[in-house]
């Protein structure tokens, strides 16, 4: 795992946070391979559903740590723990990113993220049915 490689993706993953914080949709697609989804609430996502799921989120501030990241040759895996800030009332949501990313002739992409929430009683899970549901 080279450390060019550690940085490339970190990069990566604050570009996920900082386009999804200010609503740049496309810029947030970017950081993912064309196959890739996002889990949560008991879901998987495609990214063609990923817009109008971010559109029915509630907005805010992403607040992303440090990811802990292993790399075997063109792929990996990492988690990245995350505080969401709801804007309007300053309501937290804390959890953390389950990450598989994958080399790109493009660079490093997520291919996979998968949302756990940490429950004031302290239990991890997928959350509760989101605002936004898929028709079919």
């Amino acid at each position: 795992m080279s450390t060019d490689d550690v940085v490339e993706i970190q990069q990566l993953l604050a570009k996920y946070a900082v386009t999804i914080t200010k609503g740049d949709i496309d810029g947030l697609l970017s950081v993912f391979t064309p196959d890739g989804t996002y889990s949560a609430f008991g879901d998987v996502f495609t990214l063609d559903l990923f817009p109008k799921m971010v559109a029915a989120a509630p907005k805010g501030l992403f607040l992303t740590g440090t990811a802990l990241v292993d790399l075997d040759g063109d792929s990996g895996t990492g988690t990245q723990p995350l505080c969401f800030i709801e804007h309007s009332k300053h309501d937290m949501r804390i959890g953390y990113y389950s990450d598989t990313y994958q080399r790109t002739a493009d660079g490093w992409r997520l291919r996979t993220r998968k949302m756990t929430f940490i429950r004031r009683s302290g239990d991890h899970d997928s959350g509760r049915p989101h605002a936004y549901e898929p028709t079919p």
